[in-house]
């Protein structure tokens, strides 16, 4: 993390169950799949192993899913940044190609010189890092000279 060009690929932390419920909004997290207790205790934890490793601060981007800005919020590490580009595809797998073209774009374009950390879906960390993450791990990313991105290492939470 401390390396120009790394970041964190972040699954949420434990939200019980799959998929969102029929109703789902973006808008409404009551309508959504949320952290369980365990869950925000999880995401805590996450922000106290980054400060623990000398990271108290991070440029934090996330899904707008609640229960990834609820992960991403209960790190503490900075303010946390909606990103579109970080939401799930799972219910509609035919925006994945050009979603995640456009992500490695946007994360070409990111600056890279402190610590960031992204918070998404096992979905989007798989597409980008070919990585099934577990509930709140943490994948270790390098964005190469070339544009192109790495998987360096994991580290689970849970």
């Amino acid at each position: 993390m401390r390396r120009r060009g790394s970041f964190a690929l972040i699954r949420h932390a434990t939200a019980p169950g799959t998929n969102d419920p029929p109703g789902f909004r973006l808008d409404d997290c009551a309508a959504q799949r949320n952290l369980s207790a365990e869950g925000r205790a999880q995401s805590v934890r996450i922000g106290d192993l980054f400060r623990a490793n000398g990271i108290a601060t991070a440029e934090v981007y996330s899904s707008q899913w609640c229960r990834c800005l609820d992960t991403a919020s209960l790190m503490k590490l900075g303010e946390v940044r909606p990103q579109p580009l970080l939401n799930s595809f799972f219910q509609d797998r035919s925006r994945e190609t050009a979603q995640i073209e456009a992500l490695r774009q946007w994360i070409g374009q990111v600056d890279l010189t402190g610590p960031t950390v992204f918070v998404t879906h096992q979905i989007v960390v798989t597409a980008l890092s070919q990585v099934f993450p577990g509930s709140g791990e943490i994948v270790a990313m390098q964005r190469g000279a070339d544009g192109s991105l790495s998987a360096q290492g994991r580290l689970p939470t849970a």
